[in-house]
């Protein structure tokens, strides 16, 4: 076990690029590390954060608890037959670097979430998605340290609650669960899903179409939209694609015919970074932090904000989209501190 760290700077361990002060800062390599931080009174319910790499965070000036950084490692095969994988991966590792192994490998289901910046288990219980895959269209279930019986746990997929961005290890089960693998059950037979109309336009001139293309592809159109966290702090998508019922998008058509959507079995999902782009957002900057100019959907840090910059932005944003259209948007990012 690394030693904790007390009064710990937490910049270089999120993405958004906040100088959080953190009570406790304890790296953990093995779940041992995690049995041992427990036994120390260092993980009680609701005292501390799991880190991976901290994509999906946003700190507040300080963090009166613990923060766990995940840094196991490891991937292994479980069982194999000639049409599936199924493979355990250790919460710590690079979500962008298990993808493309597993192209590598020959393992496919996940390539359409490539270029998705975080950890396996920060994958896990934010339930990741992109471009018509969603990581529980392929989780099998997932290993958990049970903080309150100090116990490890297999959850099935079933049993993890998963929605739209969610899962019952953001909200339900918050502080109570430690993900420290995850099962994915891969195909060996590449089946590309072209649902997005983006995609699809990318692909048409390619005659023929491997997941390795497919993977290229999907992260040059994510970069050319979204900024590389080591250019410049954000946390990805900040806000939630809100769902509307068919009478509610029927309205909403004829008043903005323009208005992108994607239509689903629960209604139509919409664009909440044209949403957003519509109430004149865009480019624009409150405080410390503002809206990224080439895509209204990501907050960014335009130097030294703190959560309560962000909070002020995000707050002012859904206030607009609400009173211009009647839609509230949920953030997807997660406040810790703030």
């Amino acid at each position: 076990m690394h030693p904790i760290v007390t009064d710990a700077s937490l910049l270089n361990f999120n993405t958004f690029g906040i100088d959080c002060r953190a009570k406790n800062l304890a790296m953990v390599e093995c779940v041992a590390d995690v049995e041992y931080l427990a036994s120390k009174g260092l993980l009680d319910i609701g005292g501390f954060k799991v880190i991976g790499q901290g994509s999906n965070l946003v700190f507040g000036a300080s963090y009166d608890g613990t923060a766990v950084l995940m840094r196991n490692k490891g991937v292994r095969v479980l069982r194999e037959n000639d049409a599936f994988v199924s493979v355990e991966v250790a919460a710590g590792e690079i979500w962008d670097e298990f993808v493309k192994n597993a192209i590598a490998q020959g393992w496919y289901g996940i390539e359409n979430l490539v270029a998705i910046p975080g950890t396996v288990g920060g994958a896990a219980v934010q339930n990741v998605g992109a471009y018509g895959v969603e990581a529980k269209d392929v989780v099998e279930g997932v290993v958990v340290y049970d903080v309150k019986n100090r116990r490890t746990v297999f959850f099935t997929v079933d049993e993890c609650a998963y929605g739209y961005r969610d899962s019952r290890f953001k909200h339900i089960d918050s502080g109570r669960y430690i993900i420290t693998s995850a099962v994915f059950r891969l195909s060996k037979k590449y089946n590309p899903i072209l649902t997005y109309k983006a995609l699809a336009e990318s692909l048409s001139v390619e005659k023929v179409l491997d997941a390795a293309k497919v993977a290229d592809v999907i992260e040059r159109i994510r970069w050319a939209k979204l900024p590389k966290p080591e250019e410049k702090g954000s946390a990805g998508s900040f806000f939630k694609n809100p769902l509307v019922s068919g009478a509610q998008f029927d309205e909403m058509k004829r008043k903005y015919p323009e208005m992108p959507s994607h239509k689903t079995d629960g209604g139509y999902k919409l664009a909440a970074g044209w949403l957003i782009d519509m109430c004149g957002w865009k480019g624009r900057i409150l405080g410390r932090c503002g809206v990224y100019e080439k895509q209204a959907l990501v907050l960014v840090n335009c130097g030294d904000c703190d959560g309560s910059d962000v909070r002020n932005l995000a707050d002012a944003i859904v206030r607009d989209v609400r009173q211009q259209f009647g839609i509230s948007l949920e953030c997807e990012a997660e406040f810790v501190g703030v």
